[in-house]
């Protein structure tokens, strides 16, 4: 999720840096770069004080995130066993030596 919301951000950020020609349209003025800039900051400065206002949704978040991380290690481990079979599986078995005295 963190993933989707920062391409979504450097996406939006990179399409208002963009020149299309006409500065404004008929809804009113576009926004400039530096603009958002200040915007992304302020946004930034209200989102570390969501804690102190909103505790319930840290704790959400905290779950959340314990969740994703237990089912991505989990994934992981079984992605690595698969691996693992499948190129032990794949090894030619060792040719057995024996010596021979004549």
């Amino acid at each position: 999720m963190g993933f989707l919301i920062k391409v979504t951000f450097w996406l939006g950020l990179v399409l208002i840096m963009i020149p299309w020609g006409n500065s404004s349209t008929a809804e009113g003025e576009l926004v400039g770069p530096l603009q958002v800039l200040h915007a992304a900051g302020e946004v930034t400065r209200d989102l570390s004080g969501l804690c102190e206002r909103k505790p319930e949704t840290c704790d959400t978040g905290k779950a959340i995130l314990r969740t994703v991380g237990i089912r991505a290690r989990e994934g992981a481990r079984m992605a690595y066993q698969a691996l693992d079979q499948k190129l032990t599986a794949n090894e030619p078995a060792p040719e057995s030596t024996t010596n021979s005295t004549d």
